[in-house]
C-alpha cells in the first residue's frame, strides 16, 4: 500500500527507540493507535525499558498487542543455542504483566545480510526458519490487534 498512495493503508508500523520519551508519549496520547508491540532483548537492562513502556501504554489506553524477544540466541555450528544475553526475560516480563508473548527471534547472519541488502528475508526466503518466526509473530499481532480496542482520543478546543 505504501508504494501506491491511492490504496488504503492496511498497517502502519512506527518503530520507536527504547524508552518512554516525549515522542512515544505524544504519539500514544494524540493518535488512535491500535496497539503496541514491544521488542526487547532478554537481559534485565533492556527489560527495565519494557516495563516502563507497558506502564506508559497502559496509562494512555494503548493495548499491548504483544512482546517479542529479539536476539534470543545464536545457533552454533553443532545446533546448540548460545543465549548471549540471557534467556526468556521478555517471556517472563510478558507473563508478569499479563501481556501476550509473541515469540523469540534469534541472531541470524542471513537476516542481517538480507536487511543490509534491502531485501527482507521473509520476501527473499519465506521458508527460512527466521522468516517463519516473523510470519507467525505478524499473524499473532494482527489477531491481537483485531481483538484489542482503544477509545478514540478526546480532542478539546478551548
Amino acid at each position: 500500500a505504501w508504494a501506491n498512495a491511492r490504496e488504503p493503508l492496511d498497517v502502519l508500523v512506527l518503530d520507536f527507540p527504547p524508552g518512554t520519551g516525549d515522542i512515544q508519549l505524544t504519539i500514544a496520547q494524540r493518535l488512535p493507535l491500535s496497539g503496541a508491540v514491544i521488542v526487547s532483548t532478554p537481559q534485565e537492562v533492556a527489560l527495565a525499558d519494557v516495563r516502563r513502556g507497558i506502564v506508559m501504554f497502559d496509562s494512555t489506553a494503548v493495548p499491548i498487542l504483544g512482546i517479542v524477544e529479539n536476539m534470543a540466541w545464536l545457533e552454533q555450528a553443532d545446533g546448540t543455542r548460545l543465549h548471549l544475553f540471557g534467556e526468556g526475560g521478555a517471556r517472563r516480563t510478558a507473563e508478569a504483566f499479563g501481556a501476550p508473548f509473541l515469540g523469540e527471534l534469534p541472531i541470524d547472519v542471513r537476516l542481517r545480510e538480507s536487511a543490509d541488502a534491502g531485501r527482507p528475508l521473509v520476501a527473499t526466503d519465506p521458508d527460512h526458519p527466521v522468516s517463519q518466526r516473523f510470519a507467525a509473530i505478524a499473524r499473532q499481532t494482527l489477531a491481537n490487534m483485531r481483538a484489542a480496542t482503544k477509545p478514540p482520543p478526546v480532542i478539546r478546543v478551548e
